[in-house]
């Protein structure tokens, strides 16, 4: 017995010293990030201090394509641009917490652009980046302990590319740990706020690039998304989001903690505040250095025409999938949008998308975990989990059985999260993975053949939302239903704000119930109470590769509710 009780202390004292050193690590991340933004705020002030008429309150209210025109013509510097960015980012980031970290080398950035014989498309533009995607010379943490010390040696390729059209990476913004949520809070750099309204979340991943472009303190965000985490956090703060088709843009130079899932597709894509902002960021991209840089990608290049057409749009759409009643303000934004449509001379015609129960459970849910989350749990190994996704992973950490024996026990009670827990369970072997992959293409067939057969363009439909209450996010993952359809189907999709949350939606939301009266319907009516003059957008999708369909249809929805408001 005392050899038992001697071992017990030694397991206790080796996790305490884990323990520690893992708290080192993090308050080291941390005095990093401060020192960073003590860095970048003496830059900011040197410049103010130097360049006093700088006008930077009219610099920050111009829309980005307005401010690319002026700095191309010249009659506005780089310099102002970029150091009134800065000011203002650091001015927000002390409001809500969003900048992780000062892109420094932004200021050699700036001096090489000034040197560039041809000006790029985005000439003088600062770029704010998510936290995983890779800067030269900064860490890319994931909101994981375990990755703090890996400082990255070269730049992603999408980071190279907008430097290469003159754009300036300035600051990189806060995400959720792991990533695989869309709340935005980590143990190293803590919790980031929305800017609308404290007591709700920017939402994520891309929730820190949310934030700050919300705020008013970056023009142009590159966010990432495999089940609406450019989406979400742009439905949250009222901004415009893409999410491309997956190989559009090059994902080369990117953390993620479920590398090698390929059931459920994940992408990059620009954040902004309108939508003419996106198409610019796409455009820029879409060049023949990205194509040479990665030649996985098919080489096309942004099509003008497409999204500077006027021709009218035969357009699907529907205001609830069925997995998830829609809250109110989600349902009127569409029945609004419709409305507008339609008196603008376009076609709407309901579309319901097909087996959306099956489609959750088996193609999103058991395809993102198709290894039962053992990589998602593995990530967890030397690290403290965030109380904001205890939630979720003490469910991922179940070993497969007891997820199967809860399902049967839920099944009769609660039978949507009793699927949710049989679908965790993963595929279980490379046989079941090969069928599941071809589940996913049969799917898209289908969904395809009824678009084809129905004669559509594009699809609205609803994004989830308003900003939920903070702790909400990692307790509804199955949420996500809404966005997490086209990461499956691979689909472009984009987020377009066109309302906000009425008192009459606030009323009207006492009485929602959900499809099921299970904790979730009953959770998903507490994140989105009290929103009121929060922003609520809807979701445009298009075929895959047509970016710039979905674009213009976007652009089109974003001008008719812009002349309503």
């Amino acid at each position: 017995s005392a050899l038992l009780c001697g071992s017990a202390a030694a397991i206790v004292l080796l996790k305490r010293l884990g323990h520690r050193r893992i708290q080192q690590k993090m308050e080291e991340a941390r005095r990093a990030r401060d020192l960073a933004l003590e860095q970048m705020e003496k830059a900011a002030r040197r410049f103010k201090r130097e360049n006093p008429g700088t006008q930077t309150a009219h610099i920050l209210s111009l829309p980005m394509v307005e401010l690319a025109e002026k700095l191309k013509e010249g009659s506005l510097s780089p310099e102002s641009v970029l150091y009134s960015y800065m000011g203002k980012a650091l001015e927000v980031t002390q409001e809500v917490n969003c900048v992780i970290d000062f892109i420094h080398g932004c200021e050699d950035q700036l001096q090489k652009v000034k040197k560039q014989k041809e000006k790029g498309l985005l000439y003088g533009i600062p770029v704010s980046i998510k936290d995983h995607i890779n800067c030269k010379g900064h860490v890319s943490s994931g909101g994981l302990v375990k990755l703090l010390g890996q400082v990255k040696e070269e730049d992603s390729v999408i980071v190279r590319v907008l430097k290469s059209q003159g754009a300036i990476p300035f600051v990189k913004t806060n995400i959720p740990q792991t990533m695989i949520n869309y709340d935005c809070s980590n143990l190293i750099f803590g919790q980031t706020l929305n800017p609308l309204n404290h007591q709700k979340t920017p939402g994520g991943s891309s929730g820190g690039e949310g934030a700050l472009i919300a705020g008013g303190g970056s023009i142009l965000g590159i966010g990432s998304d495999v089940a609406g985490s450019i989406r979400l956090p742009s439905s949250f703060c009222g901004l415009c989001g893409l999410k491309p088709t997956g190989n559009r843009i090059s994902k080369l130079g990117v953390v993620s903690p479920i590398t090698g899932m390929y059931s459920v597709t994940g992408t990059l894509g620009p954040m902004a505040r309108d939508v003419d902002s996106l198409a610019l960021c796409m455009k820029a991209l879409l060049c023949d250095e990205m194509f040479r840089l990665d030649p996985t990608l098919p080489p096309i290049p942004f099509d003008d025409e497409v999204y500077t057409s006027s021709k009218p749009l035969r357009i699907g759409y529907y205001e609830g999938d069925g997995y998830f009643q829609p809250s109110p303000s989600m349902k009127r934004a569409i029945q609004e949008t419709r409305k507008l449509l339609q008196e603008a001379g376009h076609t709407l015609v309901p579309f319901a998308p097909p087996k959306i129960d099956y489609v959750v459970d088996e193609l999103f849910t058991r395809g993102i975990f198709s290894d039962g989350a053992a990589h998602l749990v593995d990530c967890f190994k030397g690290d403290i989990v965030d109380p904001n996704l205890k939630s979720q992973f003490n469910t991922y950490r179940l070993p497969a059985l007891v997820k199967r024996i809860l399902a049967i026990i839920l099944k009769p009670i609660y039978p949507r999260i009793a699927r949710d827990l049989n679908a965790l369970c993963g595929v279980g072997s490379a046989k079941n993975l090969w069928d599941q992959h071809a589940a996913v293409a049969v799917y898209r067939t289908e969904f395809i053949a009824k678009w084809r057969k129905q004669r559509l363009d594009v699809i609205l439909c609803p994004a989830l939302g308003p900003a939920f209450n903070h702790g909400y996010a990692g307790k509804l993952f199955a949420a996500t239903s809404y966005t997490n359809l086209y990461n499956v189907l691979n689909f472009p999709a984009g987020v377009v704000p066109v309302s906000t949350v009425t008192k009459a939606d606030e009323e009207e939301l006492k009485h929602y119930r959900g499809h099921y009266g299970d904790p979730w319907d009953k959770r998903l009516k507490e994140a989105v109470e009290g929103a009121v003059g929060l922003p609520v957008a809807v979701q445009c999708v298009a075929l895959p590769w047509q970016e710039e369909l979905c674009l213009r249809f976007m652009k089109e929805v974003e001008t008719l509710s812009r002349g309503r408001r």
